[in-house]
């Protein structure tokens, strides 16, 4: 796996600028999600990273023009299995440096962008249902607990 992220400040950076709405869409990608996740959950302990997350999502989608629809944009199902997961990584390394404990959640199976087939039919995972709210996954069970209520 290449590096996605050489320093803590790199990390620090891109999680400012998908705050302040600077990040250009083709850097929202899956290690970035990532990256803002653990960032979130490491630098904003105090907030509950699952209340703020869709929040922070939906409006930075607005802010780069992504509308956040039935068939586009935020998904919910999608991002409380990922905080779940990047919870889970970020505690196994919470003594190690930012870009270190995102390198290693990359070199998962995690990193994969289409990690969570594993455990949700694309029907089932690509659903308005899903899209809209938690939907428990249909082909296997997470090993992480998600948090639902905020």
């Amino acid at each position: 796996m290449n590096r996605a992220f050489s320093s803590e400040a790199e990390v620090d950076d891109l999680a400012r600028r998908f705050l302040d709405h600077t990040l250009p869409r083709a850097e929202w990608t899956h290690a970035a999600h990532f990256a803002v996740a653990l960032w979130l959950l490491r630098r904003r302990p105090e907030s509950a990273a699952e209340r703020e997350m869709p929040r922070l999502i939906r409006a930075y989608n607005a802010a780069v023009g992504t509308a956040n629809t039935d068939s586009s944009g935020y998904h919910e199902t999608i991002t409380r299995a990922s905080l779940a997961a990047a919870r889970s990584v970020g505690a196994a390394w919470s003594d190690r440096p930012l870009h270190e404990a995102l390198e290693a959640l990359m070199a998962t199976d995690l990193g994969r962008p289409n990690w969570l087939l594993g455990y949700w039919s694309r029907e089932r995972l690509f659903s308005v249902e899903a899209r809209r709210g938690w939907v428990e996954p249909d082909l296997a069970p997470l090993p992480w607990r998600v948090r639902i209520s905020s």
